[in-house]
């Protein structure tokens, strides 16, 4: 059983898996030579997880050195590390063969899954929202700008093409009684939906020697001018 000048305190202890596990163990330094092991069970089946020599990748000491405090620290807990861990004096025999001296009374350890916070599953929900609204809106952006672009890829093949279809011809003429002023206007259609007006300003020329010409006939000049319809 568990003798005086060696303690270990802890009777239970629950790590999650991935934490770091701390067995305590504290001696009087007043036992026999020989060294302090770690064990997991008791018997013919038990596994030695620390002693002072040997290689353990997982297994470090809370205060190194100490020849009164064993306690150790084991990183990076898994579910198969469950179990009973005793902390155990040896002595050396005349035989050279270490035997049990004293021993504590045994830590239980139980191991469990990490548990879901609720909080962190509402931050992932709302993560996920958020990254999914950043796609919606990009994704629109990215389609209107490649319609503004074929648009204007259009209009500047339209324009490029420059065919325009006349309207027939309205003239606002005065009378052979009022002064002889015409105003005449040809409206274009473009393609792009835009009016260009040309206008003819139509003014008779002075008077002029007759020579076979038909009664009535008179000739004009005009200048003309395009400008965009608003």
């Amino acid at each position: 059983g568990a003798q005086a000048g060696l303690q270990q305190p802890q009777d239970k202890v629950s790590v999650a898996v991935g934490q770091t596990l701390t067995l305590t163990c504290t001696t009087s330094g007043d036992g026999p030579p020989g060294p302090v092991k770690w064990l997991k069970g008791w018997g013919s089946g038990n596994q030695t997880v620390y002693e002072q020599k040997g290689s353990f990748p997982r297994v470090t000491r809370v205060v190194s050195g100490s020849n009164t405090d064993f306690s150790i620290d084991i990183s990076d807990v898994q579910l198969e590390d469950a179990g009973t861990y005793y902390c155990v004096k040896f002595r050396k025999s005349v035989g050279g063969v270490d035997e049990v001296s004293r021993h504590g009374k045994g830590t239980v350890v139980s191991v469990h899954e990490t548990a879901v916070v609720p909080s962190m599953v509402a931050a992932a929900v709302v993560l996920c929202f958020l990254l999914l609204l950043g796609l919606f809106i990009a994704l629109c952006m990215y389609r209107r700008k490649r319609r503004g672009e074929t648009e204007s890829r259009c209009l500047a093949r339209l324009a490029a093409v420059g065919s325009f279809s006349p309207t027939p011809l309205r003239c606002c003429a005065g009378t052979p009684g009022t002064p002889s002023h015409r105003l005449c206007a040809l409206l274009q259609q473009s393609s792009k939906e835009d009016n260009d007006i040309h206008y003819a300003d139509l003014q008779p020329l002075p008077a002029a020697p007759r020579h076979g010409r038909s009664p009535g006939a008179a000739c004009s000049e005009y200048a003309s001018i395009r400008v965009a319809a608003k």
